[in-house]
């Protein structure tokens, strides 16, 4: 097993590859934080469901990719703060997707969240990730 030096954005990748090239499911390492991107990705329509499967020695979480009339709901995504460069902002600062056609998602200190909840709740935090 080779070494990752930014999981969030090989599970954001495993996303956006499986979307385009018309999978229905894929599956990457677990973590609890891909969990909770893959619950708000959920919550907002971008994918059916995702499960965590503990069969083997290493968790993985298994995220359905949602199509609407044979397109893929997530049309792409950009992984802002990265581990060489992280980027945080302020509740005001936090930036609009495609003039709110998109999420944002947030690191904050209540947790992982959309751009709107942390604007909501006046908390800022690390962008983790754009998409639409």
């Amino acid at each position: 097993m080779s070494v990752l030096t930014d999981p969030i954005a090989d599970f954001l990748i495993r996303l956006k590859n499986a979307s385009r090239a018309g999978l229905d499911e894929f599956t990457a390492p677990y973590s609890k934080i891909k969990g909770e991107i893959a619950r708000i990705l959920q919550e907002e329509g971008y994918v059916w469901n995702y499960e965590v499967l503990s069969d083997g020695k290493f968790p993985e979480i298994k995220v359905k990719v949602k199509f609407v009339e044979g397109t893929p709901a997530l049309t792409d995504l950009k992984r802002v703060s990265k581990p060489g460069r992280r980027n945080y902002v302020p509740t005001d600062g936090i930036p609009p997707v495609r003039r709110g056609l998109g999420i944002s998602i947030l690191s904050t200190s209540k947790g992982i969240m959309t751009g709107a909840t942390a604007r909501k709740n006046k908390v800022g935090g690390e962008l983790l990730a754009i998409v639409w």
